[in-house]
């Protein structure tokens, strides 16, 4: 009985995986789509697109799944319309949350995030309300089997970067927004393709809440992540 029950939480684990694996390719898939709309499908020419091939790659989506994204953008496919959006506010212990996100119903994705904020502990803001905490910035990581940090280093002082973070999934690094392409570019050229790149909102200043406080935020964010028309969160919280 105890191989069933260990083979049943393989299996729903298993479930799991592809679940969110699914829900991953749907929010790059909209990356995409909205990329070439503004830029074209060339993604040489389209630095949009060419961060959310990236991002493609990383998550090992299948080709198929991009070239529908793209023939969609391009209009054999234009049942979906999607608009960015962007939402400020403050969760559980006041620490401060901001929303990206790609929707073809603003009133519905509004609605959703409302609730999310409401049911854990926070509230939603006005335009805004928040943004002043943070600053606009560009990012590229990698894992720390691509590259070491002193390699990164070199490099990103060409390119004037902010600042080079190490993290659980690898060494961040952080960079002005026009610089992002041009120092990304460059560490492609002797690390491969990163993790990830693109901008961010960087907190200014973090602020530390209680284990209890902690738990509930992570299950605001954890809410907001896991939905569809959610593309980002980021929150001030250390």
């Amino acid at each position: 009985m105890s191989g069933h029950s260990q083979f049943k939480n393989i299996m729903y684990r298993k479930g799991a995986q592809d679940a969110k694996k699914a829900k991953i390719f749907s929010k790059i898939s909209r990356e995409i789509t909205v990329a070439v709309k503004e830029g074209g499908a060339d993604a040489n020419n389209n630095t949009r697109l060419r961060s959310a091939l990236i991002s493609a790659r990383s998550e090992n989506m299948p080709n198929d799944n991009i070239d529908r994204a793209i023939k969609k953008a391009l209009g054999e496919d234009g049942d979906n319309d999607y608009h960015s959006v962007r939402y400020e506010g403050y969760g559980p212990g006041g620490v401060a949350v901001i929303v990206e996100g790609l929707t073809d119903n603003k009133n519905r994705t509004a609605s959703d995030v409302r609730s999310s904020f409401s049911k854990h502990g926070g509230s939603l803001g006005e335009s805004n309300s928040v943004i002043f905490q943070f600053d606009r910035t560009g990012y590229i990581l990698y894992d720390k089997e691509s590259a070491s940090e002193d390699a990164l280093l070199e490099i990103a002082l060409e390119y004037d970067a902010n600042d080079i973070t190490s993290t659980d999934d690898g060494y961040e690094v952080l960079c002005s927004i026009e610089k992002t392409v041009p120092l990304r570019d460059a560490l492609m050229v002797k690390f491969g393709n990163p993790i990830s790149s693109g901008i961010t909102w960087r907190p200014k200043n973090f602020v530390s809440v209680g284990t209890e406080t902690l738990k509930t935020l992570t299950k605001l964010v954890d809410v907001l992540e896991d939905n569809d028309d959610v593309q980002l969160v980021v929150t001030n919280c250390e």
